[in-house]
């Protein structure tokens, strides 16, 4: 970085001195950490998450043991996905205690990835269950086995009545986190799955049409492949530091560089912390007669106002001018180089490519 860092980002020009504002005041936006507020304290997601996990367990150990009697593949389907179901509650009930650690060490955000890792390993089982039963549906398909559609029909109508309290149980929770999110879509599918294995053994009990089971199972896979693609991708964007589905980085760029005395904007980079948690860092240059730390604050409260961002770490310079640059060789005028290795594109004012 050059030699003008001194008016960076977390230390004032003498203009800010003035206006008394400390220096390293500024790493969050002005709306600080509000942003992370949720609507319901952690012990309540814990409560409701662990009323819920009780519900689909102890049903899921009844529907294994009818589905084996009633040899009823579709019910095996929907216990397995009820399997992933209660692993993914035990894996945000984990989650949140890890993420609720503060951050130590070398863990300088905590441990609040946690949830994103069991929600890609619940997204795998998915992938990985739901490729089982597929294989196992079609073989049922050629060659259908007998069933017991009664057996079917009535237990399928209990799971309707469970994944129905399941449901309402965590939607009571805070559904801004992807795990918790991820397992309330994934009790929605049982609860169409369920619906599904119902119509297959009313068919059955009335039509005799054993094959029912079979199709039955494919509409529960087709809906664990969906669940358990979007936990995937989701949690791999995460990882991979991805900007958030809901954010353009171009957008944000030109709307930082069109602020008052803002001449460029460069090195921005957008990625997400963990769930409902985004950040932001920029390299701002502004013009020279500017106050770097309350353009800088400017910044942060629009980024709050606009997108949510309240985690922005902006470093803010002046743009070059003649009395801060580097005499070379012969007497030379040279700019002196901000970063040495930029990452994206630049955003000005004026027209500009992405």
């Amino acid at each position: 970085m050059s030699a003008r860092k001194g008016h960076g980002h977390g230390r004032g020009t003498a203009a800010d001195g003035a206006a008394g504002h400390p220096a390293g005041n500024g790493h969050h936006g002005a709306g600080g950490h509000a942003g992370h507020a949720h609507g319901v304290s952690v012990d309540a997601d814990r409560r409701w998450l662990a009323i819920a996990l009780a519900l689909i367990t102890s049903f899921m150990a009844v529907e294994v043991v009818v589905g084996l009697i009633a040899g009823s593949l579709a019910l095996l389907s929907d216990a397995a996905h009820m399997l992933t179901d209660a692993a993914s509650i035990v894996l945000a009930l984990i989650a949140m205690r890890l993420a609720a650690r503060p951050a130590r060490g070398g863990f300088t955000y905590g441990l609040k990835r946690a949830e994103i890792l069991s929600a890609q390993a619940n997204g795998l089982t998915l992938l990985l269950l739901g490729a089982w039963l597929g294989y196992e549906a079609v073989h049922r398909l050629i060659d259908p086995p007998a069933v017991q559609g009664g057996l079917m029909l009535v237990t399928a109508l209990a799971g309707i009545v469970v994944n129905l309290a399941a449901a309402w149980c965590i939607s009571k929770a805070n559904r801004s986190s992807l795990n918790v999110e991820g397992t309330y879509q994934h009790i929605l599918n049982d609860l169409f799955a369920f619906i599904g294995t119902a119509a297959a053994g009313l068919i059955v009990v009335t039509t005799g049409f054993a094959r029912a089971d079979a199709i039955a199972t494919l509409l529960v896979v087709v809906l664990m492949a969906k669940a358990g693609y979007g936990l995937v991708r989701d949690s791999g964007r995460i990882f991979l530091e991805a900007a958030p589905a809901e954010l353009d980085p171009d957008e944000i760029g030109d709307l930082l560089a069109g602020r008052p005395s803002v001449t460029e904007i460069h090195d921005l980079h957008v990625w997400t912390i963990t769930s409902g948690q985004s950040a932001l860092s920029a390299h701002v240059l502004v013009t020279p007669e500017s106050a770097c730390h309350t353009v800088r604050r400017e910044l942060e409260e629009m980024l709050r106002a606009d997108y949510a961002i309240t985690h922005t770490t902006l470093q803010v310079d002046h743009s070059p001018a003649r009395l801060l640059s580097v005499a070379g060789p012969g007497g030379a005028v040279v700019e002196p180089s901000h970063c040495e290795d930029p990452h994206g594109p630049v955003h000005s004012a004026g027209p500009h490519d992405h």
